[in-house]
């Protein structure tokens, strides 16, 4: 079994890795969003975009790491928001709410904000030093500043008859077909498209792992 569990269905998350080296194995989470969201809301009031993504980060993470198929791992979580003045925008999984979107996002620059939180699911104290669990538990936020062209309500209702944008944050998403439709991108890319490797690598560092243990 790999050592990286990676809580998350996204084809481009799991591309990502794979295009790093990383080995990693899939288990989904079963996280109901809204009610995860509904009930932080309840007990510690509004969140912002960037919370909201660390909290499903870590909710889908700890959800994972309950299973029975990943112990003796690092589990992975990740959640990605979009942020446009201040409002969070998730997936918008229907065409009208996809082509409603663009047509308020062209010329304009949002943020992506992509949530990470790693459990070490290792058991503590095991058979060897390589394989001991520390028991941390920490995340991260990487965000990255999208600015977006102008496309035609005839473009934008072509990409979004392609499906692509229904199931991605923002209604966008810049490793497909989306690509042609943004300018420019301050900061990791890899955050945008919704897992950044450098913050990854930077979570390990107090489990007392490198990257490279993830190489295959």
């Amino acid at each position: 079994m790999p050592l990286l569990v990676l809580a998350s269905q996204s084809p481009g998350r799991a591309k990502i890795l794979t295009d790093a080296g990383i080995a990693f194995e899939t288990i989904v989470s079963e996280v109901d969003e809204d009610a995860a969201v509904a009930d932080a809301e309840q007990r510690f009031g509004g969140l912002s975009p960037a919370d909201t993504a660390l909290l499903l980060a870590r909710t889908k993470a700890e959800a994972v790491a309950a299973v029975e198929g990943a112990d003796g791992a690092v589990v992975l979580g990740c959640d990605s928001v979009f942020e446009l003045d201040g409002e969070p925008y998730g997936k918008p999984y229907t065409r009208e709410v996809a082509a409603e979107r663009w047509r308020g996002m062209r010329g304009r620059t949002g943020v992506l904000h992509t949530g990470h939180w790693l459990i070490d699911n290792r058991a503590p104290g095991g058979d060897s030093e390589e394989d001991a669990g520390t028991g941390v538990t920490m995340g991260a936020v990487a965000s990255a500043a999208v600015t977006f062209g102008r496309p035609s309500d005839a473009e934008i209702a072509a990409y979004v008859a392609t499906g692509e944008p229904l199931f991605c944050a923002g209604a966008f998403t810049i490793d497909g077909r989306g690509a042609a439709f943004i300018e420019r991108v301050e900061g990791d890319p890899h955050a945008v498209v919704g897992l950044s490797v450098s913050t990854l690598r930077d979570l390990l560092d107090p489990m007392g792992l490198s990257i490279t243990d993830l190489w295959t």
